[in-house]
């Protein structure tokens, strides 16, 4: 079977919603499983085919390598088989290998890498640390997640000749237009191309090639990512548009100041609909109880109806 072929169902299913569950806590702040799975089980009943624990919205950085191996584990048992798990790995390069390793014990079939937080990162050394990653895992198919507007399509085209289980990009920097030339200079058909600045850049992504976006919105209101996604899919503008109007007040919670109440916002929602306790770790915080109230009033009747 040749690598292409290989691949394609993972590069469809990356064409659709990708969630980011949240990781859930219990009273003494662990990490809470049997909440965590049901969580993912609401998800991927719901029709979502992309679940990616240790993302950003799961608090990747707050968790350490046991909190972070076993939320795959449970995501991947949660799913069983019924959607596609993309381990969220990074940190340093040995780390990240070894993170990317346990997935594929695990039985996850993708890794997604965290954008580099080094402050010193050269187009060179990016595309070695992923190409040092993928060469590890050649069996699962490879995400990189692109933070950093100085990484050009050259450097993706580079990372996908030298590996060729790099499948899908999850583009995260604010410039659609930047997005749209990255992508056509890396090949548009190479990749599968992922919004990942959720339901409220997705209409611009998808205007000029994004065919999937991330969202941690669809940890509350599955349905409603998904008939958004249907919408961008099919082409809809009016449809689209109306979902995003039901999404705004919502997102724009999330992304107030500098997105610091990015998990904050999604686990008051949830904890508001009893199905997960809303405690986030530093260096998130708690939300004020006007925060808090903002929260309820996006809730009803916008994301949700009684």
């Amino acid at each position: 079977m040749s690598s292409t072929s290989r691949f394609d169902e993972r590069k469809r299913r990356l064409s659709g919603v990708v969630a980011i569950p949240v990781t859930p806590f219990d009273a003494g702040g662990a990490v809470d499983p049997e909440t965590y799975a049901k969580l993912v089980d609401r998800v991927i009943a719901a029709g979502v085919e992309v679940v990616t624990p240790n993302g950003n919205t799961g608090e990747f950085y707050a968790l350490d390598e046991t909190e972070t191996r076993h939320c795959l584990e449970v995501t991947v048992e949660a799913a069983a088989g019924r959607a596609s798990v993309v381990a969220g790995v990074g940190h340093d390069l040995r780390t990240a290998i070894g993170a990317a390793r346990h997935a594929r014990e695990t039985g996850a079939g993708l890794i997604m890498i965290h954008q580099p937080v080094h402050p010193y990162v050269s187009a060179e050394g990016w595309v070695e640390y992923h190409r040092a990653i993928a060469a590890a895992v050649p069996e699962l198919g490879v995400v990189p997640y692109v933070r950093d507007a100085r990484i050009e399509g050259e450097q993706l085209a580079r990372l996908g000749d030298a590996a060729e289980n790099v499948i899908g990009v999850k583009y995260a920097v604010p410039d659609p237009v930047r997005f749209a030339s990255v992508a056509r200079d890396a090949g548009l058909d190479r990749f599968t191309w992922i919004a990942g600045l959720a339901e409220l850049s997705a209409p611009g992504y998808f205007a000029v090639g994004a065919t999937g976006f991330t969202s941690g919105l669809v940890n509350v209101a599955p349905s409603l990512s998904l008939e958004m996604f249907r919408a961008l899919r099919d082409g809809d503008f009016g449809a689209t548009m109306a979902c995003w109007e039901r999404v705004r007040p919502f997102e724009e919670l999330r992304a107030a100041d500098g997105n610091a109440h990015n998990v904050s916002v999604v686990k008051e929602a949830l904890a508001r609909l009893g199905l997960c306790r809303r405690d986030v770790r530093p260096p998130s915080r708690p939300l004020t109880t006007e925060e808090r109230e903002r929260v309820e009033g996006a809730l009803w009747p916008g994301l949700l109806t009684r």
